[in-house]
């Protein structure tokens, strides 16, 4: 296995950075700050970041064909429009679970809004959100709902249940959305840390960052091999995804939530957002169809 370095890109000191997603149309960067509940925005070219306080958690978004963004808020699935009004709350999951939020989420190469939500063990479930706006559950009985992916020939979904320490997969059927005969692709070894967001590259090969392991490794899903290490220099990395002109770019999220005093000396850039130049290519963002 082969090592790199990430570089800093921006010490925003998040309290819980997640969920980054590459904007193409304006070749800028987003991503949330759960805790917080803000949305961040960072163009590379004026190098201007715009934060958006949108009033609660917000644990993940995507683009809209029409305009805009989907985000998964604690509760509902919402339409945003950064700096207008409040997002427009479209639909809420688990009113009657308090401690439930959701988590993770992105869309399918069809334009649907997969988002998953985290609770007390196995409360948890993953939803797909169609673009109109039906809602399903997927798979329920998870605890920390994570990283997503679909394979190059659209066929396959991978899936994170964090406390799990491993990667699933399932058959995926582009047409409707439905996944089926969910199996172990690979478990990832205590020792490496939790893994957490998740991404893919155009050979792919899955990019998963590792809460507590200061890195975000490339693996072979069909193996299970490791392949690269990403070095970063904080140990609680959650998310990464490929931007930039040429995809090509791998933009890394992080977080401080929980770290102590002495943490966070020893840590100081814990929250900030982090780049690696790749020898590979990413995909676009898919984006809502609805």
């Amino acid at each position: 296995m082969n090592t790199a370095k990430a570089e800093l890109l921006l010490d925003c000191r998040s309290n819980l950075g997640e969920g980054p997603m590459w904007h193409e149309s304006s070749q800028s960067l987003y991503w949330v700050d759960i805790n917080a509940g803000s949305i961040h925005r960072y163009d590379p070219q004026t190098e201007i970041l715009t934060i958006h306080p949108v009033g609660d958690q917000v644990g993940a978004l995507a683009p809209c064909r029409s305009g805009g963004l989907i985000l998964a808020m604690r509760k509902a699935i919402a339409r945003y429009t950064p700096g207008g009004d409040q997002p427009q709350y479209l639909l809420e999951v688990e009113k009657d679970l308090p401690d439930n939020r959701f988590n993770d989420g992105k869309c399918d190469p069809a334009g649907r809004f997969w988002a998953g939500t985290l609770g007390p063990e196995k409360t948890g479930s993953l939803y797909r959100i169609d673009p109109s706006l039906q809602l399903t559950k997927v798979v329920p009985g998870i605890t920390i709902s994570n990283g997503l992916a679909w394979n190059t020939e659209i066929n396959r979904f991978y899936y994170i249940d964090t406390p799990t320490q491993q990667v699933d997969v399932f058959d995926y059927e582009h047409s409707t959305g439905e996944v089926t005969n969910r199996r172990l692709c690979f478990k990832i070894p205590a020792e490496d840390g939790f893994p957490d967001g998740m991404t893919i590259d155009r050979e792919g090969m899955l990019w998963i960052a590792q809460w507590g392991s200061w890195a975000v490794y490339r693996y072979n899903p069909k193996t299970g091999e490791k392949l690269l290490k990403v070095e970063v220099p904080t140990a609680k990395t959650t998310s990464c995804v490929f931007g930039g002109e040429n995809l090509d770019t791998l933009f890394i999220t992080s977080a401080r939530t929980g770290m102590s005093d002495d943490e966070l000396k020893t840590q100081p850039l814990a929250g900030g957002v982090f780049t690696y130049k790749t020898q590979t290519q990413g995909w676009p963002v898919d984006e809502f169809a609805g």
